[in-house]
């Protein structure tokens, strides 16, 4: 059956005027999957600035922790509310709590890589499936978790598929 010039027109119409409609609802969902394909094919980094610029690094990560377990990160000690950086770009996988970590963030880095800050105080405006740039504020130190009682700190970890990564070394290669 052949459709005269006319009908393929308004049928071409028809989707133009669906796609400028749903365009709009499906095109974050398109940037995301766009910026997570970037994220998950690029190298992991190197190098990483200090989530808590100028305080000073000491590497605890491995130290015994209740329950027989190990420490899988450092923690970086700060006054309360202290801005807490994003070390690298990528997407926010969660903003909330958990039992160990207390008020936490989780972020999707390159690499595949996941950055966690932990025992915050307090969140920023900052929700799932956001993006963020390093350097941007990501929480404010705190003790939150299971180190309500302690000096207030930021417990920064890392995580690839294969397990938990001493993120002490990358942040010591940033400072240099």
């Amino acid at each position: 059956m052949r459709r005269s010039f006319g009908t393929l027109i308004f049928l071409a119409f028809l989707v133009f005027l669906a796609w400028l409609f749903f365009w709009p609802l499906v095109k974050p969902s398109v940037e995301q999957a766009q910026r997570s394909t970037v994220l998950l094919s690029s190298p992991a980094p190197t190098a990483l600035p200090n989530p808590l610029p100028g305080r000073p690094l000491t590497d605890t990560w491995g130290g015994a922790r209740s329950g027989g377990r190990k420490h899988e990160g450092i923690d970086i000690f700060a006054p309360r509310d202290t801005p807490i950086r994003a070390t690298t770009e990528g997407i926010v996988l969660n903003v909330g709590p958990n039992t160990l970590g207390g008020r936490t963030v989780m972020i999707l880095g390159p690499g595949g890589q996941r950055h966690y800050y932990a025992h915050l105080d307090r969140y920023p405006d900052l929700t799932a499936g956001e993006w963020v740039n390093s350097g941007d504020v990501v929480g404010y130190v705190g003790d939150s978790g299971n180190a309500k009682g302690t000096p207030t700190h930021l417990h920064y970890g890392i995580y690839t598929a294969a397990g938990a990564i001493n993120p002490y070394p990358l942040l010591a290669a940033g400072r240099k």
